[in-house]
């Protein structure tokens, strides 16, 4: 093997170790834990070695937050596979496994699930809004709502209900949701995907991706001693809401 080739891998297996090195840091004790010095630390190299591989902190947790979020892809992908109902069992079976993971993985939930990346109220740099966490666990939550939309008559709100001040940034974000499904070979009639339905897309990430937070950092408003039953009426009442008439537990 010639010196570059070698020099190359070398740098991809210590890429590699430092990322580890980052998640196991995360796992065990938290964000705050996952420094340079820290990471350098449990490596037996200088933390100054590490700005060869990261530019910052800042970096590092990046690429630490896209680890995550394509671990979470993979594992809920292989949950869905066999789901042959256009739509339906998929996007409701990947509510649950959302839940579930991160349930079982709350410091990498926090992560990148309730670590603020933008400013207050903006979606900019965030990858906890659908649109940020597009690849690959956001993809396939869409993917999903695309089929169940392709495959099944659901309710379509009218366009009325939409706030006249989110009507642009809904228009803009139903055309990038298109343009997704139109490459990913889903065929979404576009009157289908109305500013209305856009609209009640957003509402149910929000309804779905709040009450998960809640649960994980337990700060349900009463105590509640079976979350399983709370969390299936959720599920059973954005089923009603989008008006499918099946059982989601």
């Amino acid at each position: 093997m010639n010196r570059p080739a070698r020099r190359s891998r070398e740098r991809a297996a210590t890429d590699r170790e430092i990322r580890q090195t980052a998640r196991s840091l995360l796992v065990e004790r938290g964000p705050e834990a996952v420094t340079l010095r820290a990471i350098a630390r449990e490596l037996g190299i200088t933390a100054p070695a590490l700005y060869r591989y990261y530019g910052s902190r800042d970096d590092l947790i990046d690429h630490l937050r896209l680890d995550v979020i394509s671990d979470l892809g993979d594992e809920l992908a292989a949950e869905i596979t066999d789901q042959r109902d256009g739509g339906v069992g998929q996007l409701f079976a990947i509510c649950k496994g959302f839940r579930r993971w991160a349930l079982t993985h709350t410091k990498e939930f926090t992560l990148v699930f309730a670590s603020p990346t933008g400013g207050v109220g903006s979606a900019e740099g965030s990858v906890a809004t659908l649109r940020q966490v597009t690849e690959p666990f956001g993809r396939l939550f869409l993917l999903a709502a695309g089929e169940l939309l392709a495959g099944h008559e659901v309710a379509t709100p009218s366009d009325d209900v939409v706030p006249a001040e989110l009507r642009d940034d809904l228009a803009a974000y139903r055309d990038s949701l298109l343009a997704v499904f139109s490459g990913s070979g889903v065929d979404v009639p576009s009157d289908r995907l109305t500013l209305g339905t856009t609209y009640l897309m957003m509402q149910f990430w929000a309804r779905l991706y709040g009450h998960v937070t809640l649960e994980v950092f337990g700060n349900y408003p009463i105590p509640v001693s079976k979350p399983d039953a709370l969390f299936d009426g959720l599920l059973a009442d954005l089923a009603r809401e989008i008006g499918l008439d099946t059982d989601v537990r």
